[in-house]
């Protein structure tokens, strides 16, 4: 048996992960648990993400998942990640993702946390595999010691397919102020079923937490769920400043227009210059960093490629690009330098450290 030590230091993603066990939650759905094989300790806020690079056949993949563990247990980081119809890099990870495989690993990065947002009481709605933010949460909030206010409100299709329903009831039988509420469209075959039939609605929000309106809220899932939510809140009067989400999906009303004044010309052409590697690619305006990049035949590590996740943040140290992001970096790393080049737009001649 492997002895695992941990150390005083903590780990950076210069440091491979290392698969240390694997567990089934639900169908298609598999919680990974990763160490460091240096001993070093996790940190990261709850709520946060990583982005892993897949050796998927063809060519390193690279995916954005969020942190199912709470930093409160900082010796190990798990990521629960469920298989879509038709999902390459996730369903990569449950065929062969085992003990002793080492990952390269990207981040954290992410700004959906409650510590960001602190209230005395909160309201988490999920959906599907949109639950493992609010498991992070929760669990960081239970291991403090202290009664928290939670309202818990989460949708699947059947009972069988909620993620750590196990887990988050012993929680809420150990300590007051966690309230879990499941919703299921359909029943199992042969399991008794007391708890809410149908989907999200306003009712069920009355119903699952009166006090909404005084409520901290964050809400993770697919996009037509958070937007039935979005929706249901914003017609019964809250405040929707303290309304909080995360996705790996382009953002609603998301366009390509950019801000008044400026304007990209595809006729005109721009040089962006790849300083680690010697490369250099002429492309028009309209074409990003990042896909300037593959044209040169390089590979700048990517996630959602639209300025959410960070992970494709490079160095600018040459010229002007004009970037439209939606969260993926912040504005102490826009004033070292950095870009996120999946959302960057270069403007004549642009060096960049790829």
């Amino acid at each position: 048996m492997n002895a695992f030590t941990p150390t005083l230091a903590f780990w950076s993603d210069d440091e491979p992960l290392e698969c240390v066990s694997f567990l089934p939650e639900a169908p298609n759905v598999v919680t990974f648990t990763f160490q460091a094989p240096s001993g070093a300790l996790f940190r990261y806020r709850p709520g946060q993400f990583i982005t892993l690079e897949l050796p998927v056949p063809g060519g390193p993949l690279h995916r954005t998942y969020t942190v199912s563990s709470s930093p409160s247990r900082p010796t190990s980081l798990t990521i629960t990640v469920k298989a879509q119809e038709g999902s390459l890099g996730t369903r990569w990870m449950l065929d062969n993702l085992r003990p002793g495989v080492r990952l390269k690993a990207a981040g954290p990065g992410g700004t959906f946390s409650h510590l960001d947002h602190p209230a005395s009481k909160y309201l988490f709605i999920s959906a599907g595999s949109g639950i493992t933010p609010m498991m992070s949460m929760t669990t960081f909030m239970y291991d403090a010691g202290r009664d928290p206010d939670i309202v818990f409100i989460n949708c699947a299709r059947r009972p069988s397919e909620i993620i750590f329903r196990e887990r988050l009831e012993h929680m809420a039988s150990r300590i007051t102020g966690i309230e879990l509420a499941w919703m299921v469209e359909q029943t199992d075959r042969y399991q008794p079923w007391t708890g809410y039939r149908g989907q999200f609605n306003q009712l069920l929000l009355g119903l699952a937490a009166p006090d909404y309106l005084d409520r901290e809220v964050f809400c993770c899932g697919p996009e037509p769920f958070m937007t039935a939510v979005r929706d249901a809140l914003a017609g019964l009067g809250f405040d929707m400043d303290r309304y909080h989400q995360e996705s790996f999906h382009a953002p609603v009303g998301a366009t390509d227009a950019f801000p008044e004044g400026v304007t990209l010309d595809d006729s005109a052409k721009a040089q962006v210059e790849f300083s680690l590697s010697g490369k250099s690619v002429e492309c028009a305006e309209t074409e990003t960093l990042l896909g300037a990049a593959r044209a040169a035949g390089l590979v700048i590590p990517s996630g959602c490629t639209f300025g959410v996740c960070g992970t494709c943040k490079v160095r600018k140290t040459e010229g002007q690009i004009h970037m439209v992001h939606n969260g993926g970096i912040t504005e102490e790393d826009i004033a070292e330098g950095y870009v996120l080049a999946c959302c960057s737009n270069p403007i004549g001649k642009v060096a960049i450290e790829a």
